[in-house]
C-alpha cells in the first residue's frame, strides 16, 4: 500500500463503477483497523502522525467509493475524462427541457403527495442514469460518455436534494 495508490488499489478493488457496497465498507473496516492511530500509540509521534495520514486517505477513498456519483465522476478522471463541471455544464436541449419541466412542477406542487409523486419519478431517471453510467464504464469503457451522464447526475443530485427540502416542510 502506498498513500498516493488510487482507491481502488488502496482498497483492493477493481476499477469499475459496479461495486458492492457492503464489500467497500468490510475493506474499509479492515483498513482502518490496521491504520488507526491508536494502534501506533507507543511508537511515538511520527508514527501516530504517519497512521493519522493514512487514516485520513482511508477515509477520504472510502467516501469516494461509497458514494456511486462520486465513484463514477473518480472513475472518469482516472480514465482521462474529468467532469470539470464548474466549467462544463452544457448539456443536450432534452435534458435542460426536462429540468425545467421537473422544476416547474415543484415550484407548483402543493402537497407532499404532489412532490412525492415528483421526487419518485426524478428518482427513477436517476436509477436510469446510473445504470448508463455503468455500461459506459463496465462494458463500453467509453469514460466520455460516462462523464456526461455524471454531469447530468450532478443536476439531478441537485434537484433531488431540493426536492427533499420541500418534503421536509411536512415533517415539520
Amino acid at each position: 500500500m502506498k498513500l498516493d495508490d488510487d482507491d481502488f488499489t488502496l482498497f483492493g478493488l477493481p476499477q469499475r463503477f459496479t461495486l458492492d457496497r457492503a464489500e467497500i465498507d468490510q475493506r474499509w473496516r479492515s483498513l482502518q483497523a490496521q491504520v488507526h492511530p491508536d494502534r501506533f500509540s507507543a511508537e511515538g509521534a511520527a508514527s501516530q502522525r504517519l497512521a493519522m495520514q493514512w487514516a485520513v486517505r482511508v477515509n477520504q477513498a472510502h467516501q469516494r467509493l461509497k458514494d456511486p456519483l462520486a465513484r463514477a465522476a473518480y472513475l472518469c478522471e482516472l480514465r482521462g475524462a474529468p467532469i470539470n463541471a464548474e466549467r462544463n455544464t452544457a448539456m443536450p436541449a432534452s435534458f435542460l427541457a426536462q429540468q425545467m419541466h421537473w422544476r416547474e412542477a415543484l415550484d407548483e406542487a402543493e402537497d407532499e403527495p404532489a412532490i412525492q409523486a415528483l421526487d419518485d419519478t426524478v428518482a427513477a431517471r436517476e436509477t436510469e442514469l446510473l445504470d448508463d453510467v455503468a455500461r459506459a464504464l463496465d462494458e463500453r469503457h467509453d469514460a466520455a460518455a460516462a462523464a456526461d451522464k455524471v454531469r447530468a447526475l450532478m443536476f439531478v443530485h441537485r434537484f433531488r436534494a431540493d426536492v427533499s427540502r420541500r418534503l421536509e416542510q411536512f415533517d415539520l
